[in-house]
């Protein structure tokens, strides 16, 4: 699905949102990252800044310019450990005396499939994991952060990553990498994990939210559709993979060949990793099997009558 042309914000520039709500957005466009982060600012005295970003002393710069007297940074949260969400956080803290709150590092949050997966040696596709990421406080699911007039419920939702949260606020709902309007999340196993993914989702439908504040690309105020067509989206997924694997035993790559057939093929590794998680996730359902262990270029083939 191509992105939409009407997202075009002035990079570096708070963005008022809504009574409470900033943006700025990073300067770092990439085909992964649409426009760039969107870093947010909850409060209006003591504030709350929601995924600083990349290492970009710029977008510090344009962060701390946000902040005018009597406010002043109490909370800095991550959403995840990803190099294009939390390297700033630790300058930020610094220059700020903000503590960071997050789930957690990298690696917490995996799912058991997942830490076996690693443990065997397969790893992910260099998406951009902050390895050296650790916050001072560690925040689980059902939490509340609170500031002097704003709070945020944390929802753990791994999928994307196993630390990844959301961050209701309200009504709203600042869902990260886990919902976008201009693209699907990225699962990279053993760092993304679709069953978890899946039930994210879900988990996330199970509240009536206003809008989603994304951690790229626009504001999404169609909720709801928007959670039905990433489930959907996935689901047709799984059911190309499937016939693609009626004809025989099929790698990763050779399955993402047939079914994203109108990608760019700069986009085809992230696509692969997609395609390993769907395929990891039969395997935990009993659809297929590996033929061979488990690697980047391990052949599957179904199983039985499925």
């Amino acid at each position: 699905m191509p992105p939409p042309d009407d997202f075009n914000p002035t990079v570096g520039t708070p963005e008022h949102l809504e009574p409470g709500l900033r943006r700025i957005v990073a300067p770092n466009p990439s085909p992964m990252t649409y426009r760039g982060t969107n870093t947010y600012i909850v409060g209006s005295t003591a504030l709350a800044v929601i995924d600083p970003g990349p290492d970009s002393a710029t977008h510090l710069e344009a962060i701390l310019g946000a902040i005018g007297q009597p406010q002043h940074v109490s909370h800095i949260v991550v959403t995840h450990a990803h190099l294009d969400h939390s390297p700033l956080a630790a300058p930020l803290s610094k220059a700020t005396g903000a503590p960071v709150l997050a789930f957690g590092t990298a690696m917490d949050g995996r799912s058991s499939v997942m830490h076996s997966l690693a443990a065997s040696g397969l790893v992910g596709g260099g998406e951009g994991i902050d390895t050296g990421f650790a916050p001072d406080v560690r925040v689980a699911d059902g939490d509340v952060i609170k500031g002097d007039d704003w709070q945020l419920d944390v929802i753990h939702t791994p999928g994307h990553l196993g630390n990844h949260i959301c961050l209701g606020l309200g009504d709203a709902c600042l869902t990260a990498d886990h919902v976008m309007g201009w693209a699907s999340s990225l699962v990279s196993p053993p760092d993304g994990d679709l069953t978890d993914f899946m039930s994210s989702c879900e988990k996330l439908n199970q509240r009536d939210w206003r809008v989603f504040y994304p951690g790229h690309g626009a504001p999404v105020t169609d909720t709801s559709a928007r959670l039905e067509w990433l489930i959907t989206h996935r689901r047709a997924r799984e059911t190309a993979i499937l016939k693609a694997l009626a004809t025989g035993p099929a790698t990763a790559t050779q399955i993402t060949k047939m079914v994203y057939e109108d990608t760019p093929v700069a986009l085809l590794p992230a696509a692969t990793r997609n395609v390993l998680a769907h395929l990891i996730d039969l395997m935990g359902r009993s659809q297929i099997e590996a033929c061979d262990p488990l690697t980047d270029g391990a052949r599957f083939v179904r199983i039985g009558g499925h």
